[in-house]
């Protein structure tokens, strides 16, 4: 029974390519710690991967380092690291997401000498780092929260306590595609979680991608073009910043 069980959950994964234990809970008609054995057993021989909160095939991971990330499209980084930091004010409470761009904007920070009193709350320990240059001219305030590899970013269950205890002025949120109709998404399911709660926590959210991120769709929802004041990116076709402008999407080419 628990080998049919499990390859019931196999075909559940396989069908949509990520599951939740909760759901699978439900469907299969056994508790979540059951589940959870299961998923652990499939994940030994390879068949399933886990990731917080479910678990998905192994080829719909498609994440690479954030090492790896930041030599490509390296220079269009740079141009909307120096363009977002333009936006942030002396005494702003900013909340900055994580990823290769995020890097990119959190040297551009460190770089504007007239900045201070800035607050930055970050899940990012690369991104921490990189701030940690504009001390005491910044505050810089780390999540806390499960450490994930590759992107060495900070998740839940407990980045969420800090983040519903804060109110930002600015959200500057990643992401690895920007499409008019699946809208912003994400690979990483926790960091999706992360982005979206850090959203109902600001005021302002601008966005942020690279041109090689337009018009692709990953299987994390982040939020409708809606969501966002703006898109800040570069490198992009005019085609592809047209398509989302029609949509509605404020699109600042860097």
């Amino acid at each position: 029974m628990s080998e049919a069980r499990r390859n019931e959950l196999l075909q559940l994964v396989s069908a949509r390519g990520f599951v939740r234990v909760s759901d699978a809970s439900d469907e299969l008609g056994v508790s979540e710690v059951t589940i959870r054995a299961d998923l652990t057993e499939l994940e030994s021989r390879g068949t399933v991967v886990r990731v917080h909160g479910g678990a998905m095939l192994p080829g719909a991971i498609r994440e690479p380092s954030l090492e790896s990330a930041r030599e490509q499209q390296s220079l269009a980084k740079r141009a909307i690291g120096e363009h977002v930091a333009g936006l942030v004010r002396s005494g702003d409470s900013v909340f900055l997401d994580v990823g290769s761009t995020a890097l990119a904007v959190a040297n551009a920070l460190v770089e504007r000498r007239d900045l201070h009193d800035l607050v930055v709350v970050t899940n990012g320990l690369s991104i921490a780092l990189a701030l940690e240059a504009a001390l005491p001219r910044f505050t810089v305030i780390v999540t806390g929260g499960t450490l994930r590899p590759l992107q060495h970013s900070l998740v839940n269950p407990y980045a969420s306590q800090l983040i519903d205890s804060l109110r930002f002025d600015l959200a500057i949120i990643g992401c690895n595609g920007v499409d008019v109709h699946a809208g912003v998404t994400n690979v990483n399911l926790p960091e999706t979680e992360v982005k979206r709660q850090v959203m109902r926590q600001s005021g302002r959210r601008v966005l942020i991608a690279d041109g090689s991120k337009l018009g692709v769709t990953e299987l994390g929802v982040v939020g409708p073009l809606s969501d966002f004041e703006m898109l800040i990116t570069a490198g992009a076709t005019a085609e592809a910043i047209a398509s989302l402008r029609s949509a509605g999407l404020r699109v600042e080419n860097a």
